[in-house]
C-alpha cells in the first residue's frame, strides 16, 4: 500500500467518526476551509524549490544535541522532511514510511532529518513511538521553516477549533504564535542545491517516499 493510500484510508475513517477518533462532523468543513485558503494563497509556489539554494541551519535533535546541515552535507546528500508535529496523524504515517526506506537512502549515500516546530520532548516522543532511525529536529519559533518559505499562521477560526479540540500548539511548540510549516520534503545536494522539492499545502496529501530514489541515484552518478 502506498503512503497516499494509507493517508486516504485514515482520512476516511477520521471523517466517518469511527473509534478511536470519534471526530464530530462539524469540524471537517472548518479544516477543509483552512486548507483551501492556504492552497489559494499560492504560498506553496513561493517556497524554496528545485534548482534553488537550500537555507543552512543548525537545530537541536530530540536529545538536545546540535545538528548542522553543513556537517551532514559534507557526508552526502540530505533528505529533509518538514512536518507539523507529533499530534498530526498524517505526519506520523509519513514518518513511518520514510523510516521504512531509510536503509535504501543510506545505501545511496544520503542522510535524512525531520524538522518540526515542536519541542525536543515531543520530538523524542516521535522518535520513540515510531522507532525512527533518523534525527527529529526542533525548529522552535519556526525560523528554519520560514527560511524555506513554509511557515504560515493559522487563521483565527482554525485556532479556535484547535483550542476546542485540546490541540494546544503553544504547548507542543513552546511558542504562542500558532504557526505551522506546510509539510514538505527536500533533497539537497552536497553543494547546497535543491535537487527535489515537494510542498503540500494540503496536509492530507504527501508524495510517496519512493520518489526519492531516482533523485538520489542520479546524484550518486554525478
Amino acid at each position: 500500500m502506498s503512503l497516499q493510500d494509507k493517508l486516504d484510508a485514515f482520512k476516511a475513517e477520521f471523517k466517518a467518526g469511527k473509534p478511536p477518533f470519534n471526530a464530530p462532523a462539524h469540524i471537517h468543513p472548518i479544516m477543509e476551509r483552512a486548507t483551501a485558503e492556504l492552497i489559494a494563497s499560492g504560498q506553496a509556489a513561493r517556497a524554496v524549490k528545485a534548482g534553488e539554494r537550500a537555507p543552512t541551519f543548525e537545530l537541536v535533535d530530540q536529545n538536545g544535541q546540535p545538528v548542522s546541515s553543513a556537517e551532514l552535507l559534507a557526508q552526502g546528500p540530505l533528505v529533509i522532511s518538514f512536518y507539523r508535529g507529533v499530534w498530526c496523524p498524517y505526519c506520523n504515517l509519513e514518518l513511518q514510511a520514510l523510516n521504512e526506506i531509510l536503509p535504501r537512502l543510506r545505501e545511496l549515500g544520503a542522510n535524512m532529518v525531520a524538522i518540526s516546530p515542536q519541542t525536543p520532548v515531543n520530538s523524542r516522543k516521535s522518535v520513540r513511538t515510531h522507532e525512527l532511525g533518523f534525527p527529529v529536529l526542533s525548529d522552535l519559533s519556526g525560523a528554519v521553516g520560514a527560511s524555506f518559505g513554509l511557515s504560515f499562521a493559522l487563521p483565527d477560526y482554525l485556532v479556535e477549533l484547535y483550542k476546542a479540540l485540546k490541540n494546544d500548539l503553544p504547548t507542543f511548540n513552546d511558542d504562542p504564535s500558532w504557526t505551522l510549516p506546510m509539510p514538505a520534503r527536500y533533497v539537497v545536494a552536497q553543494d547546497g542545491t535543491v535537487l527535489y522539492s515537494e510542498v503540500n499545502p494540503d496536509y492530507t496529501h504527501r508524495p510517496d517516499p519512493s520518489e526519492l530514489f531516482p533523485v538520489l541515484e542520479k546524484a550518486r552518478r554525478g
